[in-house]
């Protein structure tokens, strides 16, 4: 059910030398504003933390070159004062529109502002922020993350139906303080709260890293042996964990069911060997929608303050079917 605006938006890219920021740390990925009449977006990203954050930034700059509009890259490399300075510097350069995707929900308001003064409109991508006044940025492009986690928790209340016997938890979850790392973690114990047999026994964050997930379900493995169901906020944390539970002589998605977020490719193949149990889509291809609000934007019209993305749920048997033609 993958957008159908994706691909062709992603045809056609006419300059390659934006390209060669994709996850990289450097300020700038485009010409200077005002020169030729082009749009500027500065567009400072979490980091390259993960597959589904390379993906992002890589559909955020073919999608930039596709639409003739100049961009300025900046790689936070999870750290928020990376961001805010990014964002104070697009402010200087007096940029048209800024766009980021917050490494954290709080701490914005008094850049935000600053923009604000500057005259300059902000656009959310992929993650909100928890600042009160509502004025200070335009929109917010993203998921639902609590309705993630919820789809995760669905699908671990309908396997177990009928069954009598508990469940041992853990939980695998994204950076600290970010917003997909806590609304996925809220949409899923709230639609598991229902059932007593279900207890999340331990709960640690991976960071959203491959190496971080892999080294956090060690210490659950030991610790904890008796584990039923892994819940990992990110495929990348859910493919580290798998190399634990390996390495432990136990057989993902047999002997410990796993539940992740996020559909990226890496993640679909384990879904489609059986070592992943259930994944809820997290879209990376943000960049065609989000240059289409900054072309409004600039142009002063009005537009949604929230624009959802379209997600699915995939089990192994729809993972193998989606795989040939998978983008990301």
């Amino acid at each position: 059910m993958r957008r159908n605006w994706s691909a062709a938006a992603l045809t056609g890219v006419l300059a390659v030398s934006v390209l060669a920021g994709c996850g990289g740390g450097g300020d700038d990925a485009g010409s200077d504003s005002g020169s030729d009449g082009k749009i500027t977006l500065g567009f400072s990203q979490v980091g390259a933390e993960s597959g589904w954050r390379t993906a992002n930034t890589k559909s955020i700059q073919e999608s930039a070159a596709s639409a003739g509009i100049d961009l300025k890259f900046s790689d936070a490399q999870g750290k928020q004062e990376n961001q805010i300075s990014a964002i104070r510097n697009f402010i200087t350069q007096k940029v048209d529109v800024i766009a980021f995707s917050p490494v954290v929900t709080s701490g914005w308001d008094a850049v935000l502002k600053e923009a604000k003064d500057a005259g300059i409109p902000v656009i959310l991508t992929d993650r909100a922020v928890d600042s009160q006044d509502t004025s200070l940025y335009k929109t917010f492009i993203g998921s639902d993350f609590i309705v993630e986690g919820e789809k995760a928790g669905d699908w671990l209340v309908k396997e177990y139906e009928g069954k009598t016997e508990p469940v041992n938890i853990v939980e695998l979850q994204g950076t600290t303080g970010s917003a997909p790392a806590l609304d996925r973690q809220k949409g899923f114990a709230e639609k598991i709260a229902a059932n007593p047999n279900f207890k999340i026994v331990k709960s640690q964050t991976g960071d959203f890293k491959r190496a971080d997930g892999k080294t956090v379900m060690e210490t659950f493995l030991q610790s904890t042996p008796d584990i039923d169901v892994l819940y990992a906020h990110n495929d990348d944390m859910g493919l580290g964990a798998i190399e634990a539970i390996e390495a432990a002589g136990k057989k993902p998605g047999t002997d410990i069911k796993i539940i992740t977020v996020d559909a990226v490719k890496d993640g679909m193949t384990a879904l489609s060997e059986g070592k992943i149990n259930f994944i809820v889509e997290c879209s990376p291809l943000l960049g065609p929608q989000l240059m289409d609000l900054v072309k409004k934007v600039d142009a002063g019209e009005e537009i949604p303050t929230r624009v959802l993305t379209e997600e699915t749920t995939f089990t192994q048997a729809q993972a193998k079917e989606a795989l040939p033609t998978r983008q990301y």
